[in-house]
């Protein structure tokens, strides 16, 4: 029997967790080790209860063994990432695929869903939660899919597991291009980037709080997590102005985005763990890189210097 749509999901910390180190990442295939997932988690697990983890691959078939061998307390989110199954010709960094391979994507997307419920049943008592995708229905994505492939996606993980059911996405799309999908998930899950959208750190909180709210209130009967929401620390220009990230920046968002989280009761996912070098451009300040709240090479930045 499905969880109610009244379900409320615990708060706690959260964070956004990948393990891919330099050299490492999903598109070469060359994933981190057990040692390595080990290290990461036994960093994070003093700081944080909830994990999210965004794929049905390697990388989280190790972190949950890791969990369950090592016996270490945390709840995972898992999602299942799912790819273009449509050209988005308005996306800038590229969102046009043959037909060929919208097809081959279509075939890897169910059995990226049908991993998903393998996994959740192996893991009852770690994965606390499930996800269809991330980001596949929002304008600017460079993998998208109908919102009727995600609904579709979503009743399959109901009926074939016990733990509830979200999307993760940017806010926007939940305000009427999802309004279908809302019906169907147990729970409602935003991104929120107050630095994406050209507000300094001054104005930080209260868009958040705007983008929340916005979602929140147009549908009072679901509950809304928020499964993404950070500072980045470095910029080359492009998207981000330079002079509004920083380490600094980093520390003060992070402190009051947990903090009003925890006051509201709102279970909240920092993003993210761990700098990764291998997303973005080759730049190195492009901004997809410098995320985490840890270096690349698991050196504390300033805002978890101050928390350890």
């Amino acid at each position: 029997m499905k969880l109610s749509a009244g379900l409320i999901l615990k708060p706690g910390k959260a964070i956004c967790y990948s393990g891919f180190r330099e050299g490492q990442s999903p598109e070469t295939g060359i994933f981190p080790t057990y040692e390595e997932i080990k290290e990461d988690l036994l960093i994070l697990h003093n700081h944080w209860k909830y994990l999210r983890l965004y794929d049905c691959d390697k990388h989280s078939d190790i972190v949950l063994e890791v969990i369950q061998k090592e016996k270490l307390d945390f709840k995972v989110m898992l999602g299942a990432y799912i790819s273009a199954e449509m050209n988005n010709f308005g996306c800038p960094w590229g969102g046009s695929y043959s037909e060929e391979q919208l097809n081959i994507n279509k075939e890897r997307n169910l059995s990226q869903i049908q991993k998903l419920i393998r996994m959740a049943n192996e893991y009852p008592d770690i994965i606390f939660s499930l996800s269809a995708g991330n980001e596949a229905t929002v304008d600017w994505t460079d993998h998208f899919v109908p919102v009727k492939s995600v609904i579709n996606y979503v009743k399959m993980l109901k009926q074939g597991t016990k733990q509830p059911v979200t999307f993760c996405e940017n806010y926007v799309p939940w305000l009427d291009k999802l309004k279908g999908l809302v019906e169907e998930v147990d729970f409602i899950s935003i991104h929120t980037y107050p630095v994406w959208e050209y507000k300094n750190i001054h104005e930080a909180l209260e868009f958040t709080k705007e983008n929340y709210f916005a979602v929140a209130d147009k549908y009072p009967n679901k509950q809304v997590v928020i499964t993404e929401a950070g500072w980045a620390t470095n910029s080359n220009g492009r998207g981000i102005c330079p002079s509004n990230v920083s380490e600094e920046h980093q520390k003060i968002y992070y402190n009051d985005l947990v903090n009003w989280s925890e006051k509201a009761e709102i279970l909240t996912f920092v993003f993210e763990a761990f700098d990764e070098s291998w997303k973005g451009s080759n730049e190195p300040l492009e901004p997809e890189k410098h995320w985490g709240l840890f270096t690349e090479d698991r050196k504390p930045k300033l805002v978890m210097k101050s928390l350890s």
